[in-house]
């Protein structure tokens, strides 16, 4: 995507940033598991499945049965992510090629440990993205140029077909759709290939370019002397939702009010799954000069709330889930194999880091869009915008505080 040029000149200040973003495990709390029955004419399995098309059919091939003789009962999850909607249906044909070894005997249950999954899963790619931005004269943001290295999720998959131009559209997605109103605009992308498997995670690209974008956009207004939030404002003038919900949040946090000594709020506003997403987040230092997050508001327009307890939780849980990423997580290789193991070096967010958290629903009639991923993408930059207006310190790379080498 690009119109116009960079700026330059006198007057146009220009700065620019790099952010690496690492592997990551989904890490669920309920790892990989599947009960399987089969005989020589039919099979049923039961496990917590995102893709049961994709596993019916790699059940059947590799049972030499027809996609009609397999019945999957999918089960409800403890946690998923991503990690059970795969492609090539990993799970659902180890657990078949289980029971074809075993002679069709009887039932089996799978059940990956907690290491198999850490070590042996499918991880997040590691992307890295280097923005350039400028500010004219008159503080203006008159330029914006990204570009973003990584590894392609569907290439060599059934899903090849989702790429365009030869471009992954997870890579790029929550970048190249930037809602501001910048006149010389520029995003591109380069796949690149590792021997390390990769798969969504949890709102997928938009886990990454929210970051990117939202830690960037806040650098420039900082360049250009302009308040957060107003300055967000005026520069969504053609994206009314992201201006609902921005204006909501600052208004349940009482923006611009008195903050706690100490204390410092940061902001960020993404849009992924057609749902609009905006919060607030409220940190002081904690222990080894740790962010502490003790308060977070958000705002959240997903069209007709149909059920909003279940809005609410997901925007819950999509805060607690993107927080403990960004603060604690990175998969590490050596040499070629993954360091991690378990929750002792793999952290989940614990309990007692967990921050207050108040959710308000914009009131729409627009239809019913995506609650389970959107509530992720802006918790780390509304946090690592905290931390730089705390400490004075711009967060690029991840996770914050990184237990490797």
């Amino acid at each position: 995507v690009e119109r116009g040029k960079m700026p330059a000149g006198d007057g146009v200040r220009t700065i620019e940033a790099e952010y690496v973003f690492p592997f990551l495990a989904h890490a669920p709390m309920e790892p990989l598991n599947c009960v399987i029955e089969a005989d020589e004419t039919s099979c049923t399995a039961w496990y917590g499945c995102q893709f049961p098309t994709i596993d019916q059919a790699v059940i059947a091939q590799t049972l030499g049965l027809r996609p009609e003789q397999v019945a999957i009962t999918t089960l409800l999850a403890g946690g998923s992510f991503g990690r059970r909607a795969t492609p090539n249906g990993d799970v659902a044909g180890e657990a078949a090629a289980a029971a074809k070894a075993y002679g069709r005997k009887r039932p089996l249950r799978l059940l990956w440990t907690r290491e198999d999954d850490i070590k042996g899963g499918r991880y997040r790619p590691f992307y890295v993205h280097r923005l350039k931005g400028s500010v004219d004269g008159s503080g203006n943001i008159v330029g914006w140029d990204e570009v973003i290295v990584g590894q392609s999720i569907v290439e060599g998959t059934p899903l090849a077909a989702m790429m365009k131009n030869g471009i992954d559209p997870t890579m790029v997605e929550g970048a190249e759709d930037l809602p501001y109103d910048i006149p010389n605009f520029r995003v591109g992308a380069h796949k690149t290939t590792v021997g390390v498997p990769v798969l969504w995670w949890r709102s997928v690209g938009h886990s990454v370019t929210g970051f990117s974008s939202e830690t960037f956009i806040d650098e420039l207004l900082a360049l250009a002397g302009k308040d957060p939030v107003e300055g967000r404002m005026a520069l969504l003038g053609k994206h009314p939702r992201h201006k609902a919900v921005l204006t909501e949040v600052a208004r349940i946090a009482e923006w611009g009010g008195k903050v706690p000594e100490g204390r410092a709020r940061g902001v960020a506003v993404h849009k992924s799954f057609n749902s609009y997403v905006a919060q607030i987040a409220e940190v002081s230092v904690g222990e080894n000069k740790r962010p502490r997050v003790h308060r977070v508001w958000c705002a959240v327009d997903c069209g007709i709330a149909v059920n909003p307890n279940v809005v609410t939780a997901q925007m819950e849980g999509g805060i607690g889930f993107g927080l403990g990423a960004v603060l604690h997580d990175a998969i590490s290789l050596d040499k070629g194999r993954v360091k991690q193991s378990n929750f002792h070096d793999y952290r989940s967010l614990r309990i007692h880091e967990m921050p207050e958290v108040m959710v308000s629903i914009i009131l729409s009639a627009e239809p019913p869009t995506g609650g389970g991923e959107p509530g992720v993408p802006p918790i780390g930059p509304a946090v690592a915008n905290a931390w730089a207006k705390l400490t004075g310190t711009r967060v690029r790379r991840l996770p914050f505080v990184a237990d490797r080498e």
